[in-house]
């Protein structure tokens, strides 16, 4: 096919020719300007950008330089790639990189041998084990330079990475050659994870390797991510767990008066049952979770200096929310109280932390928000509440909110859950960008509210006799 001079709204048209049996084959469009650039359309319409050169040798080359994007879809890039997938270029973008390739040309340069011998050199370098890929993912991505999504990950996100590789993956292939890590050996893993009765932590751990194989293929450590086209092991089902008031009644109830010696229902064949303990700084973290419906891990590693008392707020930093928006909390006067309680617990004039709920083993560090977890399985279970987790807490606050019980609208719940998706019905743009209210004094008589029917259920202050009792789904 003859060169032309290509245009946007022809690439964005463009649709591979039907071959000699009538099915779609692969078609390349060339442009005229630079020379060697063309659009290859697939029989199945993907579209990638290439570059055809001819070496001084005299030597027919190609090489690719992405995928194509159209114009008006150029922010929709940002969204994760396929993996294993060229980066996105519109026709301009493509026009570039085929100019610096024929400069390269020009000067006697081979672009196609240089990408073969960087990834030689690459792997040369001593990355033998997934260990070792996922040690270099996890360092690229703490020091920006692996960006799936075109934009610095957050240190949660890589935390919460790291727990998935240690827990589940590392022990099972983190010593496996690279080339032996193949969709077998993935699905081997995976299937032991479900047996195991693990959920949805199957699938995020699908989600880690295929990130980790990702950055091999984009290093050009790997031809190709094994993990591709394995589907999602583990069904997630949506909670909708609540607790009832009487749960709610137990569960505040032990985490103020805990008995010194807990031991767990005991199993058939045991005599006894286990013995637990749940420290006072779990017992108010729990209760914390319970009045200001945070997640586990943003109360786990609040710090000293993120509260102000005097002003009644907690003001979380973006990069420890989930949706990487600073946080204000206005503290309703039990929380405050409690907050208080904790941080003078947890003083030490010789080894002083910058954390209100500080690890036992190193002051420097947060406690480990499972611990919050595995205190409220504990207590649960002492009190024969079954199937209630930390975050069934949150869920039982925004749910009485909306309820006939405090009337709060869905829009300012959702601003004390901080989901910044919803927009209260206004148009998402401009709740971006032309919204900047906190909703501090809603978000204040709201929890207020949510506090004082806490304790009205709890037994702490008198329940007035028009309130009715909120009556949760045990599920």
């Amino acid at each position: 096919m003859a060169a032309t001079h290509l245009t946007a709204r022809f690439c964005a048209a463009a649709q591979p020719k039907t071959g000699k049996f009538g099915k779609p084959e692969q078609t390349a469009f060339y442009d005229d300007d630079p020379r060697g650039l063309e659009l290859r359309v697939s029989g199945d319409g993907r579209k990638v950008w290439s570059f055809r050169y001819r070496t001084l040798e005299g030597h027919q080359r190609r090489i690719t330089l992405g995928s194509y994007v159209a114009e008006d879809e150029q922010n929709d890039a940002e969204a994760p790639l396929p993996d294993g997938a060229p980066k996105p270029l519109t026709l301009k973008a493509a026009r570039i990189k085929a100019r610096q390739a024929r400069a390269v040309v020009e000067a006697g340069g081979d672009p196609a041998s240089d990408k073969r011998a960087a990834k030689a050199k690459a792997l040369a370098e001593p990355l033998k084990t997934f260990n070792d890929l996922a040690d270099a993912f996890i360092t690229a991505s703490e020091k920006g330079h692996w960006k799936p999504r075109r934009k610095q990950k957050r240190a949660r996100t890589i935390e919460d990475e790291k727990a998935v590789l240690r827990r589940y993956v590392r022990p099972v292939i983190g010593q496996h050659r690279l080339e032996t890590v193949d969709r077998r050996a993935i699905r081997k893993l995976l299937t032991d994870l479900i047996d195991r009765g693990i959920g949805a932590q199957t699938n995020r751990t699908l989600a880690v390797i295929r990130q980790v194989l990702a950055y091999g293929v984009d290093q050009e450590r790997l031809e190709a991510n094994a993990a591709t086209r394995i589907d999602k092991p583990a069904t997630e089902t949506p909670r909708v767990r609540i607790l009832t008031d009487a749960e709610l009644k137990a569960l505040w109830g032990i985490c103020v008066d805990c008995p010194a010696k807990m031991h767990l229902p005991p199993k058939e064949g045991d005599e006894g049952g286990v013995r637990v303990y749940a420290g006072k700084p779990m017992r108010l973290a729990l209760r914390l979770a319970m009045l200001l419906l945070s997640r586990r891990t943003e109360i786990a590693a609040m710090q000293v200096a993120e509260i102000n008392l005097a002003q009644g707020t907690w003001l979380i930093p973006s990069d420890r929310m989930k949706g990487g928006l600073a946080h204000l909390v206005p503290l309703p006067p039990k929380a405050a109280e409690l907050i208080k309680e904790a941080i003078e617990l947890a003083k030490d004039e010789k080894v002083p932390s910058p954390f209100v709920f500080p690890s036992g083993r190193d002051r420097s560090k947060a406690i480990n928000p499972d611990r919050l977890s595995h205190a409220m399985a504990d207590l649960s279970a002492v009190l024969g509440i079954s199937g209630a987790t930390v975050h069934d807490l949150r869920r039982t606050g925004s749910t009485a909110m909306t309820s006939e019980r405090l009337g709060i609208s869905p829009f300012i719940r959702s601003r004390i859950l901080a989901h910044a998706g919803d927009t209260g019905g206004g148009a998402a743009v401009s709740s971006t960008h032309y919204d900047a209210n906190s909703y501090i004094a809603e978000k204040r008589r709201a929890l207020e509210a949510w506090e004082g029917l806490l304790l009205e259920i709890v037994g702490e202050r008198v329940r007035p006799p028009n309130v009715t009792a909120l009556h949760g789904v045990n599920g």
